[in-house]
């Protein structure tokens, strides 16, 4: 990875020596509420993630990849935060995605309080002691992700055996598929984890 200083707003914000992605994308100023958005990240967790500074060359799309993430991982649903996180591992896991696998695998740490689980979701979730609406869970979010053109009813029923409804086998799926894209999106661009995730949760 180049150690040239990027030349986009993303990395500017960070002030960071090393590119956040591999792209040199032209740098647009921060209106207020995307300034206001990163000093809620700073607040809250510590630093931008590195995911927010790279869509920050257009802001509408940055609002957009926002939104769908918040709605998706921290509105209401029958999906705990912890559960949604699994998905995002297990699917970022599949696709061999540096970033998301970083940056989730220390969501799922911190959120479970056991780092083997982190762990072991990142490497293969099966060797992990899920309880069965957790595999169920997984199961499908990697069928989605490896074959997607195979999922068929008995897929969704498994699911509705485990404990899920209709709106979680959305919720599931809508997951998934979020996490799909972004790891695409991330390995197309050689898009760099933030290093504080790196020890996060131990």
């Amino acid at each position: 990875m180049s150690s040239t200083p990027a030349r986009t707003t993303a990395a500017a914000a960070q002030d960071r020596t090393e590119a956040i992605t591999a792209l040199d994308l032209p740098a647009v100023p921060l209106d207020p509420e995307t300034e206001a958005y990163f000093q809620k990240c700073r607040e809250k967790i510590g630093f931008v993630p590195n995911v927010l500074l790279a869509y920050a060359h257009d802001l509408a799309k940055l609002k957009a990849f926002s939104a769908m993430y918040n709605d998706l991982m921290l509105a209401p649903s029958g999906l705990s935060k912890l559960e949604r996180e699994m998905i995002a591992v297990a699917v970022s896991a599949v696709n061999r995605c540096y970033y998301c696998l970083t940056a989730h695998g220390a969501a799922v740490r911190q959120l479970s309080g056991d780092p083997g689980l982190g762990e072991m979701l990142v490497m293969n979730y099966r060797t992990a002691r899920l309880d069965t609406r957790q595999r169920a869970m997984l199961d499908f979010a990697v069928k989605l992700t490896e074959t997607p053109w195979t999922v068929d009813e008995p897929d969704r029923e498994a699911l509705r055996a485990a404990g899920f409804s209709d709106r979680d086998i959305w919720d599931i799926s809508a997951t998934a598929a979020f996490y799909n894209m972004s790891n695409r999106m991330a390995s197309a661009t050689d898009m760099r984890p933030n290093p504080e995730y790196h020890a996060t949760a131990r």
